[in-house]
């Protein structure tokens, strides 16, 4: 019996992605006789070790700190939910947008932002560690699931969505944008793009940007929760703060004879939506604005299309100056990245001290490469860890392990 993909790509906006007209793979493979070519990139994606690993990398807390906490995990699954929302509202392409959103913390190191900042350290010297282009890596190189291809194999749109959806990392002229103007283009992004073009000056495709918004969506909210769960600050601290400040005091103001936990719920509740909604409009204005029609049109405009408001972005802003300041930068939380920048630091120089230490699957001949290629492929082990896998490859290298608590 033969079994063909339903194709939904007529109920598709003109300029959302189509993978019946997908740039293809880097390696030629047979289509699936009942997927289509994004369903595929999700499908691998899901079944991937680096995305299973997710759930013991640190999204704010610690993964001992609690069970109601979000993880990496639990955080990528929130983002796609948020991004097959807005895509489909859109009229873009959900299965390519749910792809990118489970894909995108795919880079992430153990202990999240700490551990970047130790591993782009340790690194600095050739070219630093930054999660998007090691996100790319683990697709295209690192996972190792195919026989006749390393990575994933996953359509032009998937991987330039992946490399590009917080916008060009060059202009036109070639010159590094935004925060790649300090070190540069990431190595390996330079490297793979000689092989896949991703086309780096020009803005991804609109279910990258979509899924993009979906994360700050995401995080901004469960950081709320998290920080209030924790105990770290309360509802009334929030309270003048714009836009998130107003939801938080209509609801305590709404339901007060409920608990706070619910209270917190439903706040949270609110302002995902309100958030959402605020997408779907703006994004809908830069499409009439800049009179997008096709793919090639969202790729060639001069902003990001799918993006907030000036207002909402300007709450945003607000908000994350307050987490920074009661949350981020709590006396608990620094005292985790303390010990965990000292977890990385430790393991990064015995590794590359006495490389046997390493799994034998991941060991090389270090005196017959170029120090470069010894220090990435230390990087590139510490940064798949999970939070509780480096703690325990720490106690066993070292007599004394600091703790976390």
């Amino acid at each position: 019996m033969n079994f063909k993909p339903l194709n939904n790509e007529s109920l598709l906006v003109s300029y959302a992605q189509k993978a019946s007209v997908s740039r293809g793979r880097l390696f030629d493979e047979q289509e699936s006789a009942h997927r289509s070519a994004f369903q595929r990139d999700r499908d691998r994606i899901i079944h991937t070790s680096a995305f299973r690993r997710l759930q013991f990398k640190t999204q704010v807390f610690v993964n001992h700190e609690g069970d109601h906490f979000r993880n990496r995990l639990t955080h990528t699954i929130e983002v796609a939910q948020i991004a097959r929302t807005l895509s489909k509202a859109l009229g873009l392409n959900e299965e390519l947008a749910e792809s990118l959103a489970l894909s995108h913390d795919l880079g992430h190191t153990p202990f999240g932002h700490c551990g970047e900042d130790v591993l782009n350290q340790c690194l600095s010297d050739i070219g630093g560690f930054e999660h998007n282009a090691q996100s790319l890596k683990i697709v295209t190189k690192l996972e190792r699931r195919y026989a006749d291809f390393d990575g994933l194999n996953l359509t032009w749109e998937a991987l330039e969505g992946l490399v590009k959806h917080n916008g060009p990392l060059i202009d036109a002229a070639g010159n590094p944008t935004k925060k790649y103007q300090k070190n540069g283009v990431p190595h390996y992004v330079n490297e793979f793009c000689r092989e896949f073009d991703l086309e780096i000056d020009k803005y991804s495709n609109l279910e990258a940007q979509v899924a993009a918004c979906a994360d700050d969506v995401a995080y901004n909210n469960h950081d709320i929760d998290d920080g209030l769960r924790a105990g770290l600050f309360a509802f009334e601290d929030l309270y003048d703060l714009p836009i998130f400040g107003d939801v938080l005091r209509e609801v305590k103001n709404e339901y007060a004879d409920i608990s706070s936990t619910r209270q917190m719920h439903e706040a949270n509740r609110r302002l995902i939506g309100l958030m959402v909604e605020d997408i779907l409009r703006n994004t809908q204005k830069n499409v009439d604005k800049f009179n997008i029609q096709t793919p090639t049109d969202v790729h060639n405009a001069p902003q990001t299309i799918g993006n907030f408001s000036t207002e909402i972005l300007a709450a945003i802003k607000s908000l994350q100056a307050f987490l920074m300041e009661n949350m981020y930068r709590s006396k608990s939380v620094v005292k985790e990245r303390v010990v965990a920048a000292q977890i990385i630091e430790d393991l990064f120089e015995t590794y590359l001290k006495s490389p046997e230490n390493l799994p034998q699957d991941w060991q090389i001949d270090f005196d017959a490469v170029a120090t470069e290629v010894s220090k990435r492929k230390i990087g590139d082990f510490i940064a798949g860890m999970t939070d509780r896998y480096a703690i325990t490859e720490h106690q066993r290298l070292f007599a004394s392990t600091p703790q976390m608590r």
